[in-house]
């Protein structure tokens, strides 16, 4: 398959689950799956590592939308990989920001590609040849850049 079957197969994934996507994003940037745990992040709560099940959920969101044998790029997946799997220990009191500065980094990038296949799926009927930016992080986020 080629790339431009590739770009069609996503958005085509992406058109299928468009209403379960606007669910999770609506969900993920609400007061409780935002707002919220993020506040926790600066007031140095164990709460924020609750945004792992959170970017968790968006991570499995867009993995199920790759075409078919297509990987999430190595740069997200390093980024999720140093903010997931996390577990509150009180010593990570000392170094706050080290423990937990990359589970909200992890939930940002996250809920940012789910925001863009939310968008692009609505706006677009095929992929484009003149790529808007977020259009094309998606692409990158599949490696289809």
């Amino acid at each position: 398959m080629d790339l431009k079957e590739r770009n069609n197969q996503l958005l085509a994934a992406i058109k299928a689950r468009l209403p379960e996507l606007e669910r999770l994003l609506e969900e993920v940037s609400s007061h409780w799956g935002c707002e919220d745990p993020v506040y926790r992040f600066y007031y140095q709560s164990f709460k924020v590592y609750g945004l792992q099940h959170t970017t968790m959920r968006i991570v499995n969101a867009l993995r199920d939308l790759a075409p078919e044998g297509q990987q999430l790029c190595k740069e997200f997946e390093e980024i999720i990989k140093a903010g997931s799997g996390k577990k509150f220990e009180p010593e990570h009191n000392k170094n706050w920001a080290h423990h937990t500065r990359p589970i909200v980094e992890a939930f940002f990038h996250a809920g940012f590609f789910l925001e863009m296949v939310v968008k692009y799926g609505n706006e677009m009927e095929e992929p484009p040849d003149m790529l808007p930016s977020g259009w094309a992080a998606v692409l990158c986020l599949y490696d289809l850049r």
